[in-house]
């Protein structure tokens, strides 16, 4: 099998074998779905759901960031009273272009300036390098519907902490014996890879500038994924070509405007939610608020 460009070639695993498409247990997790027997989870009386459905955790909380924003319009006279919530979480044109106009108008960025865009540049430099490789390997330990996720954390932690003291044929074997990848079948190799030839999560961990993952050898945490629990060994770092300053000015400024606008959108979702009425739903957090 040839492991030498992107990753596995199956696609399943997060590795860069077949894109970022799908979902899984992981992500949108097990058994989260709220008991049927329960109050119908709503935002100030508006019913998040119809009767006998049971959206998961994450898709409640988009439905009521979507209808906490849906609400503040109303309140602010951008859309008409009589636009009615609907049970399966999908807004109406007329909302969903009132609450645009509500987020351009409540959520004010400042422009990062010269400064900021530098002092990010100095920082992270390595991010803008073209080119930039990581040889790797990996163990998936996949998590599937009805998968206690607990037990199979705690096995995947077990092994990393056993492979971290032991050599490639080691690891190698623990791949053909342990891992839910195609990969095992190589000792978990991977060859080469690329920023985008992974998921994000399994990029990050590849690619991130923290003492923890820029090292070459076994990375010292386990590594979750959409698809699952991942051991990950860096065998090689290739850095790639350092792009000077003013070539990537304007898309650190861009990346600098985007983390300010995300910080500000969360500060406002939590005063939405701190003045709302929510039954049958906690929201503690906008972490990553989807708006439908």
């Amino acid at each position: 099998m040839n492991q030498q460009m992107h990753g596995c070639g199956g696609g399943s695993c997060g590795c860069g074998g077949g894109g970022s498409g799908g979902s899984s247990a992981v992500e949108e997790g097990v058994d989260l779905k709220p008991d049927p027997r329960a109050v119908v989870p709503s935002v100030n009386g508006v019913p998040l759901h119809g009767e006998g459905e049971s959206p998961d955790l994450e898709l409640l909380r988009q439905r009521a960031y979507s209808e906490l924003l849906r609400q503040a319009a109303q309140r602010q006279g951008l859309l008409a009273i009589g636009d009615l919530p609907s049970l399966d979480g999908v807004l109406s044109e007329a909302a969903s272009a009132a609450i645009e106009t509500l987020l351009e108008r409540e959520v004010q960025v400042p422009e990062p300036d010269a400064a900021a865009c530098r002092r990010y540049f100095e920082a992270h430099a390595s991010r803008f390098a073209t080119g930039e490789r990581v040889r790797a390997a990996h163990i998936l330990f996949a998590v599937t519907p009805g998968v206690d996720v607990d037990a199979l954390r705690q096995r995947a932690e077990a092994l990393l902490v056993q492979l971290r003291c032991e050599d490639e044929a080691a690891f190698a074997a623990a791949a053909a014996q342990s891992s839910n990848c195609p990969s095992g079948a190589d000792g978990g190799e991977l060859g080469w890879l690329s920023r985008t030839d992974c998921v994000p999560e399994f990029s990050a961990a590849l690619f991130g500038q923290d003492e923890a993952s820029a090292h070459v050898g076994v990375l010292p945490r386990l590594i979750s994924s959409r698809f699952g629990f991942h051991i990950i060994r860096v065998d090689a770092r290739d850095p790639g070509q350092p792009q000077h300053y003013e070539t990537v000015q304007a898309s650190i400024a861009q990346l600098l405007r985007q983390q300010s606008y995300v910080t500000a959108l969360r500060q406002y979702l939590n005063l939405q939610v701190a003045a709302a009425r929510l039954d049958g739903l906690v929201l503690d957090a906008a972490d990553s608020p989807l708006v439908q």
